[in-house]
């Protein structure tokens, strides 16, 4: 420690300390994801076949099998790796299909794994076909092949992985290539939770927030929540922010209301996209069949972002219908946007 230290130090000795404090140690953001298997909620079956795989592997001390998620978007995808990684005591390295634009991208990546680590892909499906050829190898025999040179000189280079785990996720498993699909040894589909795991989630995410909610408050939440956790813990913190401006910090069923009829949030959770979807194929197309390109034309919205977010829920709910000649809005959409409304819709 120098002069300048030592002075600065007995001057202010609660300021400056040469061991660390807990508030130094205090993450900047609460993270409200679950760290362990144990802790996650819902999705049974699939926590159920990774604890399984998890002991076995590491019974064997090996990695643990590759892994492809797929469903809609917040259900735990990424909390699941992040989870593996922890379970499987390895590091986790993040990164997603479309910043993958070279080979030598995902040769980087792959040649700083060390044993047992845990490489995540977001979107995987969107990987460039030129990359994901290297991946077959790493997949399969854990090593990468790369020419050097080009033409009479060129030769060819094989260079051995450490045994990784790759744990990739998409929200349309039908892009992926037959290839690439094959080789994971772990295949799940996520899907919408119920609302008694949404209750669960929202009041353990409320005692992370340090945020009192009420169990009618909670289950509330949960039924406006589309099924899905990234949701229910978004409109979470928007129902704590109205709550402590208006509510004196406790969250009640009517708070809950309020808060989120700001939100634009009806009782069923559809937003006011969800409701513009339906309510153009009712007004403008007669209740379909309408393909999806005129409604997102009419819309001004991205294709991919209507079939990624917002058709989805729509079809779980059975608001919507997928035909071969397009999508329908069904009589439980029409009621629903008559009470909104206050007018009838008809369908044909």
């Amino acid at each position: 420690m120098t002069m300048d230290d030592s002075t600065l130090s007995s001057e202010y000795p609660d300021i400056i300390q040469a061991a660390c404090l807990p508030e130094d140690e205090k993450p900047e953001l609460i993270s409200l994801r679950p760290s362990r298997l144990s802790e996650y909620i819902g999705q049974a079956e699939t926590v159920e076949t990774l604890n399984i795989a998890i002991q076995a592997a590491r019974l064997r001390r090996e990695s643990l099998d590759h892994v492809l998620f797929h469903g809609p978007p917040g259900l735990g995808k990424t909390t699941l790796a992040h989870i593996i990684a922890n379970e499987m005591d390895g590091s986790l390295t993040v990164t997603s299909g479309p910043a993958l634009e070279k080979g030598g991208d995902l040769i980087g990546i792959l040649t700083h794994l060390a044993k047992g680590d845990v490489l995540f892909v977001d979107e995987i499906h969107r990987i460039p076909k030129t990359v994901e050829e290297f991946l077959y190898p790493a997949m399969e025999d854990f090593a990468v092949d790369f020419v050097f040179d080009k033409g009479p000189h060129a030769r060819s280079h094989r260079l051995r992985l450490e045994h990784f785990c790759l744990v990739g996720a998409t929200t349309r498993v039908g892009l992926l290539s037959a290839p690439l699909r094959d080789r994971f040894g772990i295949f799940r589909s996520l899907d919408f939770y119920d609302e008694a795991d949404l209750v669960r989630i929202a009041t353990r995410s409320a005692a992370l927030l340090a945020s009192r909610i009420e169990t009618d408050a909670a289950r509330e939440l949960a039924r406006r929540s589309r099924g899905t956790p990234r949701i229910v813990n978004r409109l979470l913190k928007r129902v704590r922010d109205y709550a402590q401006v208006r509510a004196k910090g406790i969250i009640t069923r009517s708070v809950v209301q309020s808060a989120l009829k700001l939100e634009g949030i009806d009782e069923k959770g559809l937003t006011p996209l969800d409701r513009r979807y339906l309510k153009t194929i009712l007004d403008f197309y007669g209740g379909g069949p309408v393909g999806i390109e005129a409604i997102a034309a009419t819309l001004q919205e991205e294709t991919d972002t209507l079939v990624d977010v917002v058709e989805p829920y729509l079809l779980k709910a059975g608001m919507l219908l997928r035909t071969s000649t397009g999508r329908r809005a069904t009589q439980a959409a029409a009621d629903h946007l008559c009470a909104a409304f206050g007018k009838d819709v008809l369908l044909d």
